[in-house]
């Protein structure tokens, strides 16, 4: 038996396991421990350490060189993966090491920094679209995560569709607290971007906690605006600066126990390739006030309360009122089984991994040939 060797730019389980880290991470779970691990191997590539362990049976880690930005992964990654020649390269996170010489499988979650340029410093914008582009471009497969995300792909990037596979993620079960009582928390969960209008969801909180003196806001996520948005000072001028409360990252634990507190889920991005923090809110039996987009009916459908873009005050109106009365969730949570059951971490793993064995078979094949012939 020929053992398959697969790639994988492991980068992002380093640090906070959010968002990429989070998706590699539940992949490389169930990819190392399936039955029939024995017959593939993993190389896992690292500037450091990783945090994680994996089965050795299944899993190589190896160690380059030092960073974990574009020149390391275009110099010392690309530099493994040409000395390695692994049958294929699995790239988690938009862009891979250009020119490796081995079939190619990428993830493209997104390309907000194509649609709207506007939201990323001049340097960060054009480093990302030229290396995304060219990763497109060679890649045998690239995944993405929404049909959205795929017409945005084949309208911008012009990939061909015939190389574009939509796998949506899964939602990461937590252990939640079903008989804590909840309390007027609204809550947010992400990255914090332009394009999720912060600012506007402070505002709306602060119309909808006028009528309910123990509401608090609680957003959860690093930083990441630009250009850069005073979310405090924001705060502060709505009169709510001491009723919010701004947590750059908190342990899984800590999370599980706001889901299992918090009255509302707030998220109201104008862009998303699918946006997975409502559903694991929605898991949690937190309904999701979202805005109402192409994409967030599409991963939502009817599970989620949605709001109009720029309707602050329709945005306050649904707080208030989930706040306010509870029984006003419960139609919500009632479509939550159907919606959550399109969303599996086990589906997603066998998929993408079968997909990635296919991009490897021309590598595999010519390995197999006898020599001579």
């Amino acid at each position: 038996m020929t053992l398959l060797r697969i790639g994988v730019d492991a980068r992002e389980l380093l640090g906070a396991a959010t968002g990429v880290g989070r998706y590699l991470g539940e992949l490389l779970r169930r990819w190392t421990t399936r039955p029939d691990r024995h017959s593939r191997r993993f190389i896992l590539y690292t500037p450091s350490e990783l945090p994680a362990a994996f089965p050795a049976d299944a899993a190589d880690v190896r160690i380059l060189g030092s960073g974990r930005g574009t020149w390391w992964e275009q110099t010392h990654l690309r530099r493994a993966v040409r000395q390695d020649r692994p049958d294929v390269f699995f790239a988690p996170a938009y862009t891979a090491p250009l020119g490796a010489k081995v079939p190619l499988a990428v993830t493209i979650h997104d390309i907000s920094f194509v649609a709207h340029p506007e939201w990323f410093r001049a340097g960060e914008g054009l480093r990302r679209r030229w290396l995304t582009r060219r990763a497109a471009a060679a890649a045998s497969v690239i995944f993405t995560d929404s049909q959205f995300s795929r017409s945005e792909l084949e309208k911008h990037l012009r990939t061909d569709p015939a190389r574009v596979r939509v796998i949506p993620p899964g939602v990461t079960p937590r252990t939640v607290d079903r008989l804590q009582v909840r309390e007027p928390i609204v809550l947010f969960v992400g990255s914090l971007f332009n394009r999720r209008r912060l600012p506007d969801l402070i505002g709306a909180f602060a119309k909808a906690a006028a009528a309910v003196p123990h509401a608090r806001l609680v957003i959860v996520g690093d930083d990441r605006t630009w250009p850069r948005q005073d979310l405090r000072g924001i705060a502060a001028a709505q009169g709510v600066s001491g009723r919010t409360q701004f947590l750059s990252y908190i342990s899984d634990e800590e999370l599980a126990a706001l889901y299992s507190r918090a009255a509302v889920f707030a998220f109201l991005s104008e862009y998303e390739g699918f946006g997975l923090t409502p559903l694991e809110a929605l898991a949690a039996g937190v309904p999701p006030v979202v805005l109402d987009t192409e994409v967030a009916r599409e991963v939502y459908d009817g599970a989620a309360v949605y709001v109009r873009p720029d309707d602050v005050e329709g945005a306050a109106a649904a707080i208030a009122e989930l706040l306010t009365n509870p029984s006003a969730a419960a139609p919500v949570l009632a479509r939550a089984e159907a919606v959550l059951s399109r969303y599996s971490w086990e589906e997603a793993a066998t998929r993408t991994l079968a997909e990635i064995e296919n991009a490897a078979a021309p590598a595999l094949g010519a390995r197999r040939e006898p020599k001579g012939r």
